[in-house]
C-alpha cells in the first residue's frame, strides 16, 4: 500500500483548520495544527467545558483478508479485541486494546491500539498508530504477515480521528452524532478502549472511544472524512473550541502517558516505559519478542525507567539535555519531553532515568553540579501522588 494513500486523512479538516485559524506545523512528514492563536483558551476550554483535537495525522490501517485475527495474534504483544456485541438502539458496543509490535530482541516497532471491525475469521481490523511508528509497522508486517492470510486494505474513504475533551464532551457528541445517547454517568464509568459503534456507510462505521492518554474525560471518534468534516462543522459552529497539538502535548504529559517518537523509540524496552501493564498480555500465545519480555518479568530487570520531572521555575530544557544523580560522573538519563504546566504552576517533562535513582528523588539538570529536578514515578493512572511536595499534594 502505498503511504501516500496513508496521509489523505490527515489532509483531510487542513482547509478548516487553516479556516479556524489554526497554526499548523510539521509533525513526523504531516501538517498539523499547533494552536490556534490563544492556547491558554483552549487550554481552559478542555479542562471546564469541552474541545475538540483533530488527531488525523495518526495511521490508520485496515487489516482484511481470509484471517487477520490469527496473523495479529502471532505479531501483537497484548489481547486481540473482542467481537462488538449489539447494544440496541442501532448501536454495538466492543472494546479497542492496546498493544506493541516488538522487535526479536523486544524493543518496540510502534505501539498501537486495534479495533475490531467485523465478526468471524475473516473480521477485518484497524490499526490505529502514531505517524512515527508507520514506516517500521510497514517494513515489519511485509516480513511477517502472510498475504495469502491478511493485508492492508485500500478503503474508498480514509478514517480519520478527532478527540472531544473536556467535562462536556459527551453533552456536545450527543448533540451532533445521531444514535450516540448517553450519560456523562455511564461514560465515566466505560474503562480505557470501550467503545460504541454506530452503523455508517462502510466498514469503520462511527466509532466513539474512552481514551485516558489524558486526565479530563476524552472521547476519539473515528469515522470517515465525511463525517469529520461535517462532526468538525457542528461542534465548532456550536461553540466547541479547536485545540491544537499543543494543548494535546500538555495534557498528555500531565497525565504521564508515553508517545512513540518522544519518550518511545526504537530502543525501548515496554517494561522501561511501564506500558507493559496495558499492552502485554502473559496468557496468550507466542508473539514476536515474548522470549525478552517473559525474561525481564521472571529473572531480570531494566537499567532504566520513565520518570516524570518537576523542573519548577526553570526554562524549559533541550529534548535531550542529560540528567546526573548523586554518585554517578556520567549522565544517568535524559529528558524527552517538557511543557509548561498550568495544572502543576511549573514546567515539567518525561524521560528515562537509571534504576538505582528510585523516586521520590532528585537528579541535577544538565551536569553533575546543575540545577535539582524533583523525579517522580509515573502510573498508568498519572503521575505517583507524593505528600511531601508542599502545598502540591496532587503531584
Amino acid at each position: 500500500m502505498e503511504v501516500s494513500r496513508m496521509t489523505d486523512a490527515s489532509e483531510g479538516l487542513l482547509e478548516l483548520h487553516e479556516r479556524a485559524g489554526g497554526v499548523l506545523f510539521q509533525l513526523h512528514g504531516v501538517r498539523v495544527p499547533r494552536h490556534y492563536g490563544d492556547s491558554g483558551a483552549e487550554y481552559a476550554a478542555a479542562i471546564q467545558g469541552a474541545a475538540v483535537v483533530d488527531r488525523s495525522h495518526r495511521a490508520l490501517l485496515c487489516l482484511s483478508g481470509r484471517s487477520p485475527a490469527r496473523m495479529l495474534t502471532g505479531i501483537v504483544s497484548g489481547s486481540m479485541p473482542p467481537e462488538p456485541f449489539d447494544a440496541g438502539d442501532g448501536a454495538r458496543k466492543g472494546r479497542t486494546e492496546y498493544s506493541t509490535i516488538l522487535t526479536p530482541k523486544g524493543k518496540l516497532i510502534t505501539d498501537l491500539r486495534l479495533f475490531r471491525l467485523e465478526a468471524g475469521e475473516a473480521g477485518a481490523h484497524l490499526l490505529d498508530l502514531p505517524r512515527a511508528g508507520l514506516d517500521g509497522l510497514l517494513e515489519h508486517l511485509k516480513r511477517y504477515l502472510p498475504p495469502r492470510f491478511a493485508r492492508i486494505q485500500e478503503l474508498d474513504s480514509p478514517p480519520g480521528l478527532l478527540t472531544v475533551v473536556g467535562p462536556d464532551a459527551v453533552r456536545v457528541l450527543d448533540r451532533q452524532i445521531p444514535g450516540f445517547s448517553t450519560s456523562p454517568g455511564e461514560v465515566e464509568s466505560w474503562g480505557e478502549g470501550d467503545e460504541v459503534v454506530l452503523d455508517a456507510e462502510g466498514p469503520v462505521g462511527i466509532r466513539i472511544v474512552r481514551n485516558q492518554d489524558v486526565q479530563p474525560l476524552a472521547l476519539d471518534v473515528v469515522a470517515p472524512l465525511p463525517i469529520l468534516r461535517t462532526l468538525w462543522k457542528g461542534l465548532v459552529e456550536s461553540g466547541v473550541l479547536p485545540a491544537g497539538h499543543g494543548v494535546w502535548e500538555t495534557l498528555r504529559i500531565e497525565k504521564g502517558r508515553p508517545q512513540f517518537g518522544q519518550e518511545l523509540d526504537r530502543d525501548t524496552l515496554p517494561p522501561e516505559a511501564g506500558i507493559h501493564r496495558r499492552a502485554i498480555d502473559h496468557q496468550k500465545g507466542c508473539y514476536t519478542g515474548q522470549e525478552v519480555i517473559v525474561r525481564i518479568r521472571d529473572r531480570g530487570r531494566v537499567n532504566r525507567h520513565l520518570r516524570g520531572f518537576l523542573l519548577g521555575e526553570h526554562p524549559n530544557p533541550s529534548i535531550g539535555t542529560p540528567l546526573f544523580i548523586e554518585g554517578r560522573d556520567r549522565a544517568a538519563g535524559e529528558i524527552r519531553s517538557v511543557v509548561q504546566s498550568p495544572r502543576f504552576g511549573q514546567t515539567i517533562g518525561m524521560g528515562y532515568l537509571r534504576r538505582e535513582a528510585e523516586p521520590p528523588t532528585i537528579a541535577h539538570l544538565g551536569a553533575v553540579d546543575g540545577p535539582t529536578v524533583a523525579v517522580r514515578a509515573l502510573t498508568d493512572e498519572g503521575w505517583e501522588l507524593v505528600e511531601r511536595d508542599p502545598g502540591r499534594s496532587d503531584l
